[in-house]
């Protein structure tokens, strides 16, 4: 905005300016006054998407919730959530109730009830949850940070994932798997990663070095083990703890980049198997191994899921799917479809089917006879990426990919799609936090644009009031 200008050009250029502002914020605005969700209290953000085949049981959501520095978001709660089949929620049970902030890892019991991890600032809390009473029958408090996942042994004792166990006195990482005896209050088995890992990997020692976000027993004296930052899902033999299998290494993405939840399945004629939420490359994919080496056999979801955490095979074949940054939960079909989908905010980080056990206890897809890569279809669509509809960043990753520009895009779009979602108001769609986004840096060059053209005014003013200082 030159000063040069005549004054009615500088005033268009203003008007023009202003109703660009108007225009981005307008989506914003509009669906900050919209009706918002009326449910019943503590039912908002969840609801049932397609269902178009009701599953044999409840399936419970363990939904992780938002907070910074301890303060949980009063519209991001972390919650527990019990879904009929026909997509009704069944019951609700707030973070608050086991002084969570953030909650992961759900698991049927066998005696029907369920184990919990919830964290806060000051560690851990497990607790076995009676379904239908709400209550607790017992809860531990570990003095362990951000825990995502704990699995009770058949002799009642803990495996636990412990991730971000920083040695400060020493400055190295303690990341390790333990069992915990409740009982006695024991630690009577650990597994350090520093002592089987280069200490440089994933460029070495930091305070969350391993982010070890899962562990299961897959097998009498062995654990599949998921080190996310290490970009691998391993098996340590108990008594020897040596690593007995190893899919993935450190950096290699086309593998896996980032997963959660591995689930270990065998097929048919002995084949080792792994399903696993491929997070950072946004897809759900089976890896089986022949002949000594890992081959990929089945790819689903790519670009369509966003930040997935949790596939669970299910006893009919299909994927019982949380996909988190999508907040929903779906079964898909081995080719794709989903028959069963549920919609639940804020960031649902592992879901279960309730009568089927816990984790995966279905059949592989090699033997249902079905391999090669599937896209999802028959969402409801009721969030922006979800269905037919596009998000910010899957729209500007398509419209520039092929040209000069589609690398810098898509990493742009990559990290918009990883970081907005977190500072996204849950009731604004992604086009419309894009549009205020563009508002605001707008309205800020604007700012810029009137300063520059304003700079003689502006130093005359300095100088004068600098002049009267000088006087007085």
């Amino acid at each position: 905005m030159s000063s040069s200008l005549p004054v009615s050009r500088r005033t268009a250029a203003r008007v023009l300016v202003a109703v660009v502002v108007l225009g981005l914020f307008a989506p914003a605005a509009t669906q900050a006054i919209a009706p918002g969700d009326t449910g019943t209290p503590g039912t908002v953000g969840l609801e049932a998407g397609t269902i178009a085949s009701e599953p044999n049981g409840s399936t419970v959501v363990a939904i992780q919730g938002f907070h910074f520095q301890g303060q949980g978001a009063e519209k991001k709660p972390a919650r527990l959530v019990s879904v009929a089949p026909n997509g009704s929620t069944e019951w609700v049970y707030d973070g608050d109730n086991q002084n969570a902030r953030w909650f992961y890892d759900v698991d049927p019991l066998p005696n029907g009830n369920l184990l919990v991890v919830g964290t806060n600032p000051g560690g851990t809390t497990v607790a076995e949850l009676d379904p239908e009473t709400r209550e607790p029958v017992w809860t531990e408090r570990l003095d362990m940070h951000d825990t995502h996942d704990v699995d009770m042994l058949p002799n009642g004792n803990l495996v636990i994932a412990n991730m971000r166990n920083w040695n400060e006195e020493e400055q190295i990482s303690d990341d390790r798997v333990v069992v915990y005896n409740r009982t006695t209050d024991q630690i009577v088995w650990e597994w350090v990663f520093r002592n089987h890992y280069p200490n440089d990997t994933d460029g070495g020692f930091n305070e969350d070095w391993t982010h070890v976000n899962d562990v299961d027993r897959i097998a009498e004296g062995q654990y599949l083990v998921s080190p996310r930052n290490f970009d691998q899902a391993i098996v340590i033999n108990r008594s020897t703890k040596e690593i007995d299998y190893r899919l993935g290494r450190d950096g290699a993405h086309d593998i896996m980049d980032e997963q959660h939840n591995p689930d270990w399945l065998v097929s048919e004629d002995g084949n080792p198997t792994i399903l696993v939420a491929d997070s950072e490359n946004d897809r759900v994919v089976e890896y089986e191994r022949r002949d000594g080496e890992w081959t990929k056999t089945w790819e689903l979801g790519t670009g369509q899921l966003a930040w997935p955490r949790d596939a669970d095979r299910l006893p009919n074949g299909n994927t019982l799917i949380t996909d988190s940054l999508n907040h929903r939960v779906i079964e898909v079909t081995p080719r794709g479809e989903i028959v069963w989908e549920y919609y639940a905010t804020w960031g649902p980080y592992e879901a279960e089917r309730v009568a089927t056990g816990d984790g995966s206890n279905g059949p592989t897809m090699a033997d249902q006879d079905v391999t090669g890569t599937y896209r999802i279809y028959g969402s409801a669509g009721l969030i922006e990426g979800t269905g037919d509809s596009m998000t910010f960043a899957t729209a500007v990753q398509n419209t520039f990919a092929g040209t000069p520009v589609g690398g810098p895009a898509g990493e742009f779009a990559d990290t918009w799609a990883g970081v907005t979602p977190w500072l996204r108001p849950v009731w604004m769609g992604s086009w419309a936090f894009a549009g205020a986004v563009g508002g605001l840096l707008v309205l800020l060059g604007w700012a810029v644009g009137e300063v520059v053209a304003s700079r003689a005014a502006i130093k005359r003013g300095v100088q004068r009031a600098a002049n009267e200082v000088r006087a007085r």
